[in-house]
């Protein structure tokens, strides 16, 4: 074990790497002897349906630093972060940076630490959908490039690390954290029963979640739209909008409305997922949620090409549908197939992927940051030991 403890700082941005993020901050807390910890949220998802609504179904609390960063360009974004976030590593001085995901805040984040030559850890490193089109997937490769610990959830992750030359003895087989959280959530995501509070009938509609700009940002998403309606005739269309889908639809002035085809604000993760777990199935683009439904057994139809997360199709309920909205209309024929499948659960997708995450940070050696102003000692603002206060403070 440390001879002291070690100063873990997590890089968040978005929801899902809230979600990803929580339960590894409750393991190291479950190791208070070993570990402070310091959590800094970009507020790349600014809206507070989108983030603080997180903070608090999560536990997380209020993030120690807030960068304020919000929207704009993939480079505006990346800049601001890496900008902001720079002065909170030189003060903070942490072992090691900790992101999770994908998204901007992710790659943002590793290249900052790397800089400062902090250690870097990846919680879902090794994902890959090989399409370069895709921001996230230049943010994967990027990140994984630049990290020490490479924290993989899917066997297939460690091979393309492998296959990129990674070293073996940097890849650490942990399981999938957000499954951690849903674990951990369950009891309450059952007894809000959300779907009689929409009056719905379990196992009988639709969940749809779209964001990704392949759909939203173009004349996909009008024919989305028309099929959507088309199919809410079916069976009962819910769909919880990201802001950016719902400005979209505003802009082509086709937002829907009606009783079988529902145009609902983003929803907190408790709702969320209760709705997507007594679903007869989701239409998804989200990565996460194609995890989330293969370990509910929910059938998955991804409305994308490819998928960063083959692992469940392979073994899970998911099924590329491909970037072809003219095939939602497949989906209730679809249904039965999916549900016959046996579907199985990755390696460490059983709720203590946090807890082996917490294990390899506490015995594997790191290298000290050396760079002027970093020095891996816990500041006096945390206490004499090293426990946060727990108050947001910005840079």
């Amino acid at each position: 074990m440390i001879a002291r403890r070690r100063l873990v700082l997590s890089v968040v941005g978005t929801r899902p790497n809230l979600m990803k993020t929580a339960p590894v901050i409750a393991a190291l807390a479950g190791r208070g002897d070993a570990f402070t910890h310091v959590l800094v949220h970009t507020d790349q998802h600014y809206d507070e349906r989108m983030s603080q609504i997180f903070l608090e179904e999560l536990g997380v609390g209020p993030p120690d630093f807030s960068l304020d960063v919000g929207s704009g360009s993939h480079a505006y974004q990346t800049a601001r972060i890496m900008e902001r976030l720079e002065s909170v590593l030189l003060d903070v001085g942490p072992d090691l940076v900790l992101v999770p995901g994908d998204v901007n805040s992710t790659m943002a984040a590793a290249l900052v630490a790397c800089k400062l030559l902090i250690p870097v850890g990846h919680i879902e490193a090794g994902l890959r959908s090989f399409d370069r089109t895709m921001p996230e997937e230049i943010n994967r490769v990027v990140t994984d490039q630049v990290s020490d610990l490479l924290f993989t959830h899917s066997p297939e992750a460690a091979e393309h690390l492998a296959a990129e030359g990674v070293p073996a003895e940097k890849v650490h087989p942990v399981g999938n954290t957000m499954i951690d959280t849903l674990v951990a959530m369950q009891g309450r995501i059952a007894a809000a029963d959300a779907a009689a509070a929409h009056g719905l009938s379990g196992g009988d509609y639709l969940v749809v979640t779209l964001h990704r700009p392949s759909l939203v940002d173009g004349p996909l998403l009008a024919q989305t739209l028309d099929e959507l309606h088309a199919l809410s005739k079916v069976m009962p269309v819910v769909f919880p909008a990201h802001p950016r889908t719902q400005g979209a639809m505003r802009e082509l002035g086709a937002e829907p409305a009606g009783e079988r085809l529902r145009i609902l604000p983003p929803l907190g993760y408790v709702e969320f997922l209760s709705l997507m777990s007594s679903a007869g199935a989701v239409l998804t683009d989200s990565g996460g949620i194609q995890e989330e439904t293969t370990f509910l057994g929910v059938p998955c139809f991804t409305l994308r090409d490819n998928t960063e997360r083959p692992v469940t199709v392979t073994m899970g309920t998911n099924v590329l549908l491909g970037l072809a909205p003219a095939r939602i209309g497949e989906i209730p024929s679809l249904i039965e197939s999916v549900r016959r499948r046996s579907p199985r659960l990755a390696p460490g997708w059983d709720g203590r992927a946090a807890e082996r995450i917490a294990e390899v940070l506490a015995t594997v050696p790191l290298r000290t940051p050396s760079v002027s102003g970093v020095s891996g000692a816990v500041p006096a603002r945390y206490g004499a030991r090293g426990e946060s206060s727990g108050q947001m403070r910005r840079p």
